[in-house]
């Protein structure tokens, strides 16, 4: 393996022990930055050696030759400075490098404030969430709030998936399943999963109903004609076949048959749910659905032509009381789905009893369906 530019420091860091995952995440980090690093383990074979440009072997640090070990190692290697992900080794380092090397340091802080910072953020966003509840005129009695350990959990797994589902929109998606009817849950346009898993977490918490999500996770169906062409110059970076591996082992684990997908575009997919009730995938197995929808998840191509077909095909298949969100309602590269939504409120205007917009997403309630549905 080719050795690493050094980074801005002119010194490569050290990494130990190299093979924990935070390790390697900050090997691939180093590695984009152009940062020279060296790997360094007190095992005496480590799998993730390979992995690194540079190696040096360390003893424990329990060991008594630990100290003159690393500071041969910083003399010879010439260490800018050491990043450990271990609460123990860095509570080590952090006392001893006082006392054998005055130019050498950690180079990150306390592991455990990295391990728990996305737990702490959950925590206190799930408290503002319950400080702060929305008041929506809905025609459903709201159910009861989640516990703030459950809000807490929801925050925590979905911000691990990748996606642009943010905090607010998290928020008014847990407001609008206390405020729904029964029925299937149907999302166009899922991506990696993140807000799929938002919809079934909340459907599984509020009994609403099964989960349906479908992407053509295919490229040709991904240009938005965007202003300026910043969206759609990003298409060929994307594997779509590993968006859909992404998709499914974020959703798999919480699955207990409620959860499906149809990898094809939104318009063929709304015939097959018009005309079929079953779902069938490899990962999921089979689903069943009941063909009338509760909330629907409009989040496909944004182009006007492709967000006004997806409200076409699929809006009429909503239930009285059910719930229509269009996202990126506000969406700065481009007026599509803010068009769309816009002519629909006015549309159908006798037929909603509430619509706000919370993040850059479109809430909608229906009073009546929109059309009888078989």
């Amino acid at each position: 393996m080719n050795q690493l530019q050094t980074g801005p420091t002119g010194k490569p860091i050290l990494i130990f022990p190299a093979s924990m995952p935070r390790s390697l995440d900050y090997l691939e980090k180093c590695k984009r930055d152009g940062q020279a690093v060296i790997g360094s383990s007190s095992l005496a074979y480590d799998v993730s050696k390979e992995k690194y440009p540079a190696w040096a072997y360390l003893p424990y640090v329990n060991d008594p030759t630990f100290n003159d070990a690393l500071q041969t190692l910083i003399a010879e290697r010439n260490i800018g400075g050491i990043y450990t992900p271990n609460p123990v080794v860095w509570n080590y380092l952090n006392k001893v490098l006082k006392k054998i090397s005055l130019d050498i340091r950690l180079v990150n802080t306390w592991p455990m404030n990295d391990e728990l910072s996305g737990y702490r953020t959950a925590i206190s966003r799930a408290a503002y969430v319950l400080d702060n509840p929305l008041s929506l005129a809905s025609m459903h009695t709201p159910k009861p709030a989640l516990s703030k350990l459950q809000i807490a959990s929801l925050f925590r797994h979905g911000n691990v998936i990748p996606g642009m589902c943010d905090d607010a929109k998290i928020n008014a998606l847990y407001e609008i399943a206390r405020n729904s009817c029964s029925g299937d849950v149907v999302e166009i346009g899922s991506a990696f999963g993140k807000s799929a898993f938002i919809l079934a977490r909340l459907s599984q918490c509020y009994g609403i109903g099964k989960v349906l999500c479908i992407d053509p996770w295919k490229s040709d169906f991904v240009i938005q004609n965007d202003n300026g062409g910043l969206v759609d110059n990003c298409i060929d970076q994307y594997d779509y076949d590993e968006a859909l591996r992404v998709f499914e082992m974020n959703l798999l684990p919480y699955s207990v048959n409620d959860i499906n997908y149809l990898r094809m575009p939104s318009s063929e997919a709304a015939q097959y749910y018009k005309s079929q009730r079953n779902v069938q995938s490899e990962s999921f197995g089979n689903t069943e659905y009941t063909g009338r929808i509760a909330l629907l998840h409009i989040d496909g191509n944004h182009s006007y032509e492709a967000a006004q077909a997806d409200v076409e095909a699929w809006c009429t298949h909503v239930l009285r009381g059910g719930w229509i969100i269009i996202d990126d309602y506000i969406w700065p590269y481009g007026d599509g789905p803010q068009r769309v939504g816009d002519e629909f409120l006015r549309q159908h205007q006798a037929k909603i009893v509430v619509s706000f917009v919370m993040g850059s997403a479109l809430f909608i309630q229906l009073s009546a369906p929109l059309q009888i549905t078989e």
